[in-house]
């Protein structure tokens, strides 16, 4: 009998920690030594769902409509009594948990319901400086009685970690590295999608496009790259920007470009599925990823894979995979100076962009290789349920 597995994320809207975690139930499914099941809430909000994606995989999806990302006291409590009822309904070995609210609840209901093995992933950290003083205490506080509760908490960077060891979540050996996997095969062949991608946009072959893949939201940085993009735009006559995603701060940052004079020269891509984002990037010369609190982006080492540098805020596990003159650069935080010279930097040299990407083209592989993320989780499930006394098949 294998293993029973049950993954909890509280919403699968667009977005990298849900890519992340639909590669892992269905390759572990897959892969005939474990028996999945994909606990999720309803996919509400502007982002986009790969609900519909979830429910066609070969494992068993459970939509909670109650769970909800927003704290809501009924709501949270008919969450953490609805896992709790079937966990010990099914007897999974192993729930592994992702994002905030079902990290919390989906470990408090693991442990009362007795599953021998609780695993948590951390995406990017619930807390962060930009809160308020008590909306920061509040998660931390959460983040540290949920961590006792997990066998061992997956990181998606070494500096998620750091962080986590820092705020009292937990001791450093209770953490695990593992960065998120993608398709990267789609990626590291798109490069010859990128004529008929561009065509598709509307770029010219002469077009330098900066590309930014990231909700229009706030804390994505937005701000930063657009005056970058008004000072370098008399430099570069022919720069144009790509906006990758939607959000609720469209229709401001439209009304910001026009009054730069510069909305002409940017592309809104709107929503798009996941199996367009190579075609995107590689219509892009240059990524720019300017948010100020992410984990390590998935963009990055998608931009890398397919050959384009990167140029990043120094912020989490950026540093894991941005390298100065190697695979583009790292600049502080909000220094836009410094993101402008990064930006005009690879735009006056082509030679230079090629460099840097082939250069991160190795970096990437097999380094966010999918299969090789599943191979760590299931091996780290193996070693716990190991140490449990556990052992099916």
């Amino acid at each position: 009998m294998r293993p029973k597995v049950c993954h909890v994320i509280t919403r699968l809207i667009l977005g990298g920690a849900q890519e992340n975690t639909l590669h892992a139930v269905e390759l572990l499914q897959a892969s005939g030594r474990f028996d999945v099941t994909l606990v999720t809430g309803p996919a509400l909000g502007p982002e986009g769902s790969l609900l519909e994606q979830a429910k066609r995989g070969p494992f068993r999806t459970v939509v909670l409509p109650q769970m909800r990302r927003a704290i809501h006291l009924t709501r949270d409590l008919s969450t953490y009594r609805a896992l709790k009822r079937l966990f010990r309904r099914e007897r999974y070995d192993v729930v592994h948990t992702h994002s905030s609210k079902a990290g919390i609840l989906g470990r408090l209901a693991a442990r009362k319901a007795g599953v021998p093995v609780v695993v948590h992933t951390i995406h990017g950290l619930p807390f962060h400086p930009y809160q308020p003083k008590f909306t920061y205490r509040l998660y931390v506080g959460l983040e540290r009685m949920a961590g006792r509760r997990a066998d061992r908490i997956i990181s998606v960077a070494d500096a998620m970690t750091a962080q986590a060891v820092a705020a009292g979540v937990a001791p450093a050996d209770n953490f695990t590295t593992i960065y998120s996997g993608m398709d990267l095969d789609a990626f590291l062949a798109a490069d010859a999608e990128r004529e008929t991608a561009r065509k598709k946009l509307g770029f010219g072959p002469d077009d330098l496009v900066v590309g930014k893949i990231a909700r229009l939201f706030e804390l994505k940085g937005h701000e930063y790259v657009f005056e970058a993009f008004r000072r370098l735009a008399a430099r570069f006559p022919t720069l144009k920007l790509m906006l990758v995603h939607d959000g609720i701060l469209r229709k401001e940052f439209e009304r910001e470009l026009e009054q730069s004079g510069l909305l002409d020269r940017t592309v809104f891509t709107g929503i798009v599925p996941p199996d367009e984002i190579p075609g995107l990037i590689a219509a892009m010369d240059v990524l720019v990823h300017a948010s100020l609190r992410e984990g390590l982006a998935r963009t990055l080492p998608q931009a890398l894979a397919v050959g384009r540098p990167v140029v990043s805020f120094d912020v989490d596990g950026a540093r894991e995979v941005v390298f100065d003159d190697k695979t583009g650069y790292l600049v502080p935080p909000k220094d836009v100076g410094a993101l402008t010279a990064a930006l005009e930097q690879l735009l006056a040299d082509a030679a230079l962009r090629q460099r840097l990407g082939a250069e991160g083209r190795r970096l990437v592989d097999p380094m966010f290789r999918k299969e090789r993320m599943v191979e760590q989780i299931a091996a780290l499930y193996d070693e716990l349920l190991e140490a449990k006394g556990i052992r099916r098949g």
